[in-house]
């Protein structure tokens, strides 16, 4: 029977720079793969990773706050209202102002958002059935865990929310 530290006789608790620089390039290589396909159909549109990733949150908890959007795409105001006003302007979001505070913006898909966020996200479904499909069960479980051992803190309490259908 094999050790349980071991894994393709790796040992877990110790892991060579050598064998993180595989790690490190798996990872690349995967998130290239994993991204092909949004890639090739947002290029229809003109619209770039930012725009799918908005996309997909907003789809994800529909009344998302853009504060909250913000927060959990991590990047400046003023990059996030050149994505919103694309997909707005396009038909694919609608802001609502707040019902108990006016000076929040909620966002929802409209139906046409919904459609391309099922053409994106049908994409990489596949793609990861695929590979947990490959990988088995157990790889898929210990695959979350080293993805959530990742996260920054902030990172991860939002994925715990979205997790959590909170």
């Amino acid at each position: 029977m094999a050790d349980s530290g071991t894994q393709g006789g790796e040992t877990l608790l110790f892991l060579t720079d050598e064998q993180l620089r595989k790690g490190i390039e798996a990872m690349f290589f995967a998130y290239r793969g994993f991204t092909a396909d949004p890639d090739r159909i947002l290029e229809k549109y003109a619209y770039g990773r930012a725009h799918h990733r908005a996309i997909h949150f907003i789809n994800r908890q529909p009344g998302l706050t853009v504060t909250t959007l913000l927060s959990v795409l991590g990047v400046t105001k003023q990059s996030l209202n050149r994505v919103l006003r694309t997909l707005i302007e396009d038909g694919l979001v609608e802001s609502r102002v707040g019902r108990k505070d006016k000076r929040e913006r909620h966002l929802f898909l409209t139906e046409k958002g919904a459609a391309l966020e099922r053409e994106l996200s049908g994409a990489q479904r596949e793609r990861m059935r695929a590979a947990y499909r490959a990988a088995g069960p157990q790889a898929v479980a210990g695959f979350r865990q080293v993805l959530e051992a990742m996260m920054d803190f902030e990172m991860r309490r939002h994925y715990q929310m979205m997790k959590d259908g909170t």
